[in-house]
């Protein structure tokens, strides 16, 4: 699949899914917060299908 995930977006979506997943390892807000994992394993493979769909790219270009 093609990196479709730039480094800021990337920072973005790990450090939101790490802080679902603790809230609700903490049971602060409930097992809703482990839909944490999906911009946590976006971030980490830095695939992400839905702007596949759209034709969202947030990396930058490299050189041509």
């Amino acid at each position: 699949m093609k990196v479709n995930v730039g480094t800021v977006d990337r920072i973005i979506r790990i450090a939101a899914g790490a802080v679902l997943i603790g809230l609700a390892a903490t049971d602060t807000i409930g097992l809703w917060g482990y839909i944490g994992i999906v911009p946590l394993a976006t971030g980490l493979f830095r695939v992400c299908p839905a702007y596949g769909l759209l034709g969202i790219n947030t990396c930058p270009m490299k050189g041509r």
